[in-house]
């Protein structure tokens, strides 16, 4: 039985690390599928989504490796409506990462470490000590995680051409980790521009991105921002996914399908490894054009729409049943139904 208590954000057990990885793992790649099979977002958007997704399964498996014998450090994990990884803990592993020949210079020799484990398990017959195994994490993270795979504050995407009949002729897509609220957000831009060729001017595209849109914001603020801080850049529409939260029993929010589920666990109507997750998208689009300034220095800006926001929920049959129970209010607003994903398993 693994006990979470709801007022602490520190995995502090094996088990735990064991649950949480296998619970984040496995609803993640529920979602991409899902998103996908549901045409919630069209094909590219669909392969840019699972790369960003990619870089976040790849993280916290890093994360797994790293804390898992480590007896004096625990992983944060966000209890208030996210279910992700602290922010703090992406930056540790970037900045571990940096300092990778450092760790590996000070960590014992491999060859050395394998003798010592066959000759404990096979001429003493014991158990291998935990700062022992905790070596051997530390060797197979240093050496096989990679910064430039990390999931970092900020992440860029490159400029492409978009898929025909876009509302523009250009596609750039970025994400964010929402410091504020420990979770991921993916964005999509698609533009026209006033010129020959974008990729002469992405690196002042990527730093107004990084500048202006790199957190959540009132999305016609943001739009602005950019088409502001870019003349040649003329938005058509701007997309923003909001990742999550994953509610779970990891969870401490005052989130309703949260507080559904935790009530469900504790009563043993529904099993400690329930879940289900958010999904929210946000758009504004360009109705007109309008120019300002001076005669001699006009700037084209876009009239925003107002904007549009379609909310989703992903989760197995039966917390569906739970949710329709619990917060019909929540389920009946819906862009959609309910999508239903397959419930998680984790043998006890």
């Amino acid at each position: 039985m693994i006990v979470t208590p709801l007022d602490s954000a520190v995995l502090d057990s094996k088990e735990q690390y064991v649950f949480y990885h296998k619970m984040v793992d496995f609803a993640l790649k529920e979602l991409i599928v899902a998103v996908q099979q549901q045409q919630i977002l069209n094909d590219q958007e669909i392969r840019l989504f699972k790369q960003y997704c990619d870089l976040l399964l790849y993280s916290i498996e890093a994360m797994r490796v790293k804390y898992m014998y480590d007896e004096e450090e625990n992983m944060k994990v966000d209890l208030t409506d996210s279910g992700f990884p602290n922010y703090l803990e992406f930056r540790y592993l970037f900045n571990d990462l940096e300092l990778r020949e450092d760790y590996l210079g000070k960590l014992t020799n491999i060859d050395v470490l394998k003798e010592e484990f066959l000759d404990t398990l096979l001429r003493k017959k014991e158990p291998i000590a935990k700062r022992k195994l905790f070596q051997a994490a530390s060797i197979v993270y240093y050496t096989s995680a990679k910064k430039e795979f990390i999931f970092n504050r900020f992440v860029q995407g490159k400029i492409i051409e978009a898929p025909q009949g876009s509302p523009g002729q250009y596609l750039v897509s970025w994400s964010f980790y929402e410091v504020s609220h420990n979770r991921p957000f993916i964005c999509y831009m698609y533009f026209d521009y006033d010129g020959s060729n974008p990729l002469k001017e992405r690196e002042d595209i990527y730093y107004a991105l990084k500048t202006v849109a790199d957190r959540e914001m009132n999305l016609d603020i943001m739009a602005y921002g950019i088409d502001k801080r870019l003349p040649k850049v003329l938005p058509k529409l701007i997309k923003r996914i909001d990742l999550g939260p994953i509610h779970n029993v990891f969870a401490k929010d005052e989130n309703k399908v949260t507080h559904a589920i935790l009530e469900g666990i504790a009563k043993k109507t529904i099993p400690l490894e329930s879940y289900a997750i958010s999904f929210k998208i946000d758009e504004v689009s360009s109705k007109s054009e309008f120019k300002e300034g001076s005669f001699f220095s006009k700037q084209t800006f876009q009239n925003w729409s107002d904007m549009y926001r379609q909310r989703y929920v992903f989760a197995p049959h039966r917390i569906i049943q739970l949710l329709y129970n619990k917060t019909p209010e929540i389920m009946n607003k819906l862009a959609k139904a309910p999508i239903q994903i397959a419930d998680l398993k984790i043998n006890k």
